[in-house]
């Protein structure tokens, strides 16, 4: 997970000019929202649609692809394949983009290419609410503004210099509107992020404007490495011990007799079986639809596994008391902090067990998976151990032969996405992941 940075401001504040030169100087990746708007407008106004009418573009999207390629000479605009990043620089486009970026769905096919960029990338991404809408949790927000005639100015001599015919007034009066456009729209209209530093680049120059941003973004995160806390330290597990062979022969006959009666109780498939890691320390992350999941979890895996169950359980009969122990629950309160939870859990891993979790914490009476909690989180980055999300699906309520549909993910690893602490914003980035990869399974 790298460090994201949001510029955000008005229309000719000078934000991609400024974006790019301070990103070359971190050796960030520079991100143009504003270059990914134009080109729609550029390829809506090519096909002579009506950019107020949403209806007319909103079918054209499916025909767009849009690429943002990075060469020496500097980040190229790909359209569906051609180079547009010279063409789509014009004051007729500009307004477009202002236009078609204040569409529901213009905003929402571009968000999802917009948020892989930064999850993967050390980025600097310039717009109107990056730091309000696409990147509300950015290291870095930034708000730079100018007076309207000091940014008409600036644009005025950049079309000049392309042999652009418009006048300075011509160029005002399309920055008053744009402004007026930008800050009155429905959809995330132009405003300050409330934690945004401000800078004002009306007297400044260039080079004095890229220092100011330079300066406020080093201040920044060297104060937040300062005040990043981890929450308990990482241990993690060396995988170095397996269970003996006396209990892994029991709990395969166990395992092959069970699978036998569930296959014939219910309609089950498995998918996605090669996910499954063949030795033990390894963590699932499942949905949570029915008292059944750890079993339908544990029929295709062939370590034994360990799973958190709430601590009701563990106060009814005796008999149910000890079953459920003896297939390795262990007892979590609910909405209450435990440290001892994480020991237990780590100490599963270590003796070579698998470990269940539902991070949604209660099962779902519709189907849809919930909002995950940072218990997984918090284990996986601890254990600093592969994460297998997991999707159970079927229809209703469980009964005979109930079709049932268990499917596995590719593994999760938690240094492979930058988490290698546990500090809220490495486990905020592995819970994300989770449970995006466990709602992409249940379908």
């Amino acid at each position: 997970m790298g460090i994201n940075v949001a510029l955000d401001g008005p229309s000719g504040a000078g934000k991609s000019t400024i974006a790019k030169a301070v990103a070359k100087k971190l050796e960030y990746v520079y991100v143009d929202t504003g270059a990914m708007y134009r080109s729609i407008a550029y390829y809506v106004i090519s096909k002579g649609a009506d950019l107020s009418d949403p209806e007319q573009i909103k079918p054209l999207l499916g025909e767009i692809s849009i690429k943002l390629c990075y060469t020496e000479a500097g980040q190229r605009v790909m359209l569906n394949d051609e180079d547009v990043s010279d063409k789509i620089r014009t004051p007729e486009i500009s307004m477009g983009a202002s236009k078609v970026s204040a569409i529901p769905e213009v905003r929402e096919f571009l968000l999802e290419l917009q948020k892989n960029i930064a999850k993967e990338n050390n980025i600097i991404m310039d717009g109107r609410d990056i730091g309000t809408v696409v990147l509300p949790n950015a290291e870095v927000k930034i708000f730079l503004t100018a007076a309207p005639e000091a940014r008409a100015e600036r644009r005025f001599k950049e079309l000049q210099e392309k042999g652009d015919k418009s006048t300075y007034d011509e160029v005002l009066q399309d920055i008053i509107q744009r402004d007026y456009n930008d800050t009155h729209r429905e959809i995330a209209p132009l405003k300050k992020a409330e934690d945004a530093v401000e800078v004002d680049s009306t007297e400044l120059t260039l080079e004095e404007s890229v220092e100011a941003i330079y300066k406020v973004i080093t201040d920044k995160t060297k104060k937040k490495e300062r005040k990043i806390k981890e929450i308990m330290p990482v241990r993690p597990v060396k995988k170095e011990h397996r269970l003996g062979h006396f209990h892994m022969f029991w709990y395969t006959v166990l395992r092959y007799i069970v699978i036998g009666l569930y296959h014939l109780y219910f309609n089950i498939t498995f998918e996605g079986t090669e996910n499954i890691p063949k030795d033990g320390g390894n963590i699932f992350a499942s949905n949570h639809r029915s008292y059944q999941d750890p079993v339908f979890i544990a029929l295709p895996t062939k370590v034994p596994l360990s799973y958190m169950a709430k601590e009701e359980l563990f106060h009814q009969n005796v008999f149910f008391t000890l079953l459920i122990k003896a297939f390795g629950a262990f007892p979590v309160t609910r909405g209450k902090g435990d440290t001892q939870v994480i020991d237990t859990s780590i100490e599963k891993l270590e003796k070579g067990r698998n470990l269940v979790i539902f991070p949604e914490g209660t099962r779902s009476k519709d189907g849809k998976v919930g909002k995950g909690k940072t218990g997984v989180a918090l284990v996986a980055a601890v254990a600093q151990v592969p994460v297998v999300p997991v999707g159970i699906n079927f229809e209703g309520k469980l009964k005979f032969r109930k079709r049932v549909v268990v499917r596995f993910g590719k593994p999760i690893v938690p240094c492979e996405i930058g988490v290698t602490a546990t500090d809220p914003h490495s486990l905020r980035t592995i819970k994300n992941e989770i449970m995006k990869n466990i709602t992409e399974l249940v379908h």
